[in-house]
């Protein structure tokens, strides 16, 4: 299989498909990182180190090979993994100091940058479609958003935690988004991995942190479900799409999450919860219409 991916290639029903599957995979997260009793670092890096040797052996038998890869490649992988790496180590953190709906909320304002990011980039308007799309999305986000801006100290450093994740995950997604035009998405997907995974133990240790779980099962779960099969959908559907439809994606991720934490937790969801997270998913309805 030829290593070059063409970056033009129309939207199937499968890669969006895969984009929505990969976004419901990795909302449940937050989940299963409050499960494990590793430190929120440690926990991390277990999602990484345990799936990454599944990303390059999949994405070999896909035809990834790193011989094969150029320079400019292997060094954006290896930046969009120093960034990764920082994500996760500020998203963990912060899903123990705040709602669970808050720190997918706040970690995805990844989705509102590549929106504008989108239309930056193709420099023309959206359509009338994504237009409607964007203005339910933003509508939706900040109906979430409003319920979840408890300016109280108990929730303040965990939402600024999770605002700093999103950035660096909007300069992770951005980089992998063109390492994918040269190469299959689980091998690109392994590589920015075990950048993070070495990061991420590096951090554990240094905060001193508990490293090994006594329980494994959220971990392995956790390395399986999220990193895996979530962000290995979501790596495979980036060329697909535009960055406006990506971010648009993302968003329904806080949804999801929201609903994970009143099931799990007993968070509190509001009629303007509920309302948010529908306007999300009529903008997901309307960007496949387009």
């Amino acid at each position: 299989m030829s290593q070059k991916i063409l970056h033009q290639q129309p939207p199937s029903l499968l890669a969006f498909a895969a984009l929505l599957a990969g976004n419901i995979a990795i909302a449940f997260g937050p989940l299963l990182v409050r499960f494990a009793d590793s430190g929120p670092i440690a926990t991390g890096f277990w999602r990484l180190a345990l799936a990454t040797p599944f990303l390059f052996f999949v994405g070999y038998r896909f035809g990834f090979r790193f011989s094969a890869l150029g320079k400019s490649t292997i060094w954006l992988a290896t930046i969009a993994g120093l960034f990764f790496g920082v994500d996760i180590i500020l998203w963990h953190i912060g899903i123990f100091q705040t709602k669970m709906a808050n720190a997918t909320l706040f970690a995805n304002c990844a989705s509102l940058i590549l929106v504008v990011y989108g239309i930056f980039v193709a420099r023309k308007m959206p359509s009338k479609w994504e237009s409607a799309a964007v203005l339910f999305a933003f509508v939706g986000a900040a109906l979430l958003m409003g319920q979840s801006l408890d300016l109280s100290p108990r929730h303040f450093q965990g939402d600024i935690l999770s605002l700093a994740a999103g950035l660096t995950y909007t300069v992770y997604l951005v980089l992998m988004m063109r390492v994918r035009q040269n190469t299959e998405s689980w091998g690109a997907l392994g590589m920015a991995s075990a950048v993070a995974a070495v990061i991420l133990l590096t951090g554990s240790i240094v905060a001193g942190e508990q490293v090994i779980p006594t329980v494994w099962w959220p971990v392995v779960l956790l390395a399986f479900s999220s990193q895996f099969f979530g962000q290995g959908c979501l790596t495979y559907a980036l060329p697909h799409f535009s960055p406006l439809v990506i971010g648009l994606a993302l968003l329904f991720q806080p949804a999801l999450s929201a609903a994970a934490g009143w099931l799990a937790f007993g968070e509190t969801l509001t009629a303007m919860d509920f309302t948010g997270s529908a306007l999300v998913m009529i903008a997901l309805v309307l960007v496949r219409k387009q």
